[in-house]
């Protein structure tokens, strides 16, 4: 290690609840600064200090179709039989994709977290045919936007630009699902949840167990039996 390295300045956790002069204050970045960074992950976009440059100006100008959003756990964003109308940007939490039967059986498809973009993938689900549902698993921030606006909003900045960014996500999501299903039918429900602790550490720790239960296809009894024995195994090593 570099001998000259000095650590940056901090204030003393001890001084945090006084006005003191020694306190560094710094102004919080505005919201729209956290929805400009999560805008520019989704379509591959380098933020740079070239406000005038064309990319600069298409996130300007997607930025400025979305408002703040704050929701309680569990409220229903999008409900089936209802063409799905926004486009959803998370700040902050977890929203889960799902279906649901007449007889209230719930089939989980996906969870979406921070920085995740979420609009509906499918041309069905935005008319009175969608089947699928999107709910908030935890209080949640997020960005919205009407999907419509959104969707013309990119066709206007260039031909074949709307099919290139929908490809992206759809891909995405198609190659999700096939390998969950395909993990369903091959391997047993042990080595699945192994699997969803090794790549999905956070939403174990977030997500009720009889969410994850629906999610990795088994009943929640047979999920609190999972859980208890790798418990029990991870004590022993």
């Amino acid at each position: 290690m570099n001998s000259s390295f000095r650590p940056p300045m901090a204030s003393a956790p001890c001084l945090l609840g006084e006005d003191h002069p020694d306190i560094i204050h710094h102004d919080a970045a505005p919201a729209e600064v956290a929805l400009l960074n999560g805008l520019s992950r989704a379509f591959g976009i380098c933020l740079n200090e070239k406000q005038n440059s064309p990319e600069a100006r298409f996130l300007s100008d997607i930025a400025s179709l979305f408002h703040q959003r704050r929701v309680d756990a569990e409220t229903p964003l999008e409900k089936h039989d209802r063409p799905w109308a926004n486009v959803y940007l998370i700040q902050y939490g977890v929203l889960r994709l799902f279906r649901e039967s007449s007889a209230g059986k719930v089939a989980i498809h996906h969870f979406f977290t921070e920085g995740d973009l979420i609009w509906p993938v499918f041309g069905r689900s935005r008319t009175v045919r969608n089947t699928l549902c999107l709910t908030s698993v935890l209080p949640a921030t997020v960005w919205v936007a009407d999907f419509s606006a959104f969707r013309s909003a990119i066709q206007n900045h260039g031909d074949g630009l709307w099919h290139k960014f929908a490809l992206v996500l759809t891909e995405e999501i198609a190659e999700l699902t096939s390998m969950r299903e395909y993990r369903k039918h091959t391997m047993p429900a042990k080595e699945r949840y192994q699997l969803l602790l090794d790549e999905y550490p956070e939403l174990v720790k977030r997500v009720p167990d009889n969410q994850l239960a629906s999610w990795l296809g088994v009943v929640p009894a047979t999920y609190s039996r999972l859980k208890a024995a790798s418990t029990k195994a991870g004590r022993r090593t």
